[in-house]
């Protein structure tokens, strides 16, 4: 099996590491525009990666470096991945992404006929939230005759917070203030809603040393969930976990205005508030330092007419040994995991398709635990 990863940044170059490192995998060719930075990173990982410089604006150079691979994993913007999309499905290949834009993600699942005829699968929204998250809240529904609730609830946090936000940026920083933001989508009273995020704040228990931390709604963490259970559960939602406190602070400065879409003038060139917001953001909070991922999932629903309740867990932690942060380890070795399904038929379906609608949920958890993330499943 030979692989491509396109985008050589901290996800690409985590999704490299694990591919590099499987077996059945014979290469795997890292594409960045930037070729020092594909190159430093292939080095760092070691054998089997072959760096590329690549520009994803350009069609026929994706679609000649697609043509040397068996499967392609879009770790670049989401703005590329309709394009990525496209160049699969004429190439004939495989492609998963770690998505984040539901937009963008319809307009890749039009493309699901194309794809079928190419006898391609296209997986977009694979990694942390949406990705794995999802595949667990719709795994686990299958255990049930009757689903009533599936709540998912994660969350990226610095292991030493310092105030006053206690987060330090595992991701984008433009993908964040998106997140809290945007609407996010739920079911309630058995009716799919748009709410808004960064509301809704309740409180969790988590084993020590985290005790208590907060959760809050934001977008885009359900992915698909909320058409595929549309009538078919009473709730369903997603939150981001956070330490205490954060949520009020963070939203006061947004209540302020400061990621407002006003046009302001800084010297000779206009911004907008939110622009010169993201760049206070990256050089104020810290981007370094051990993080770790908290992750709990819980269904709710009959089963032989008894009320019952599953729940996945998962705390992970920044690898000492690799250098690898949880968010790149949580959110890059299952979109790695993936794409080895496909080429090794444990999934088999053709088109387009997010994971919660074709990923297995037990062959992915036991992947996992040999990379030494571990998500405990409890039924009660």
């Amino acid at each position: 099996m030979k692989a491509l990863v396109i985008g050589a940044g901290m996800m690409g170059s985590a999704l490299a590491y694990d591919l590099a490192r499987s077996s059945g995998v014979e290469k795997v060719y890292l594409a960045d525009i930037d070729f020092d930075r594909a190159e430093s990173a292939a080095k760092t990982i070691g054998a089997n990666v072959t760096p590329v410089k690549l520009d994803v604006n350009s069609h026929d150079d994706v679609v000649y470096i697609m043509e040397q691979a068996d499967v392609v994993c879009g770790a670049t913007s989401y703005n590329h991945n309709l394009l990525l999309t496209k160049a699969a499905i004429e190439t004939g290949k495989h492609f998963c992404d770690l998505g984040g834009n539901m937009d963008v993600v319809y307009k890749q699942m039009e493309l699901n006929e194309k794809a079928k005829a190419a006898d391609v699968l296209i997986i977009p929204n694979c990694g942390l939230a949406p990705g794995l998250a999802a595949i667990l809240g719709a795994g686990g529904a299958k255990h049930f005759d009757v689903v009533d609730e599936i709540h998912l609830r994660v969350g990226g946090l610095p292991q030493h917070p310092v105030p006053p936000l206690n987060y330090q940026i595992v991701f984008s920083v433009e993908g964040l203030v998106n997140e809290y933001l945007e609407p996010a989508e739920v079911i309630r009273n058995g009716t799919p809603q748009k709410v808004s995020s960064m509301e809704d704040l309740e409180e969790m228990d988590f084993p020590q040393p985290f005790g208590k931390v907060e959760a809050f709604n934001t977008s885009g963490g359900v992915s698909t969930l909320t058409n595929m259970f549309n009538g078919k559960v009473k709730t369903l939602d997603y939150k981001t976990i956070r330490y205490k406190g954060h949520c009020e602070r963070f939203k006061t400065l947004l209540d302020l205005g400061f990621a407002s879409s006003e046009p302001l003038m800084v010297g000779t060139s206009v911004k907008t508030a939110r622009e010169l917001f993201q760049e206070l953001l990256k050089k104020k909070l810290p981007s370094s330092g051990h993080d770790l991922i908290l992750m709990r999932v819980w269904i709710q629903g009959t089963k032989n007419n008894e009320r019952k309740t599953l729940t996945y867990e998962m705390i992970d932690y920044f690898d000492d040994k690799t250098r690898i942060s949880s968010m790149m380890r949580t959110t890059s070795f299952p979109t790695s995991i993936i794409a080895q399904m496909i080429i090794n038929g444990t999934i088999k379906e053709r088109g387009v398709l997010p994971p919660e609608q074709c990923v297995p949920v037990q062959p992915l958890i036991e992947e996992l635990k040999k990379r030494n993330i571990i998500i405990k499943e409890n039924l009660k």
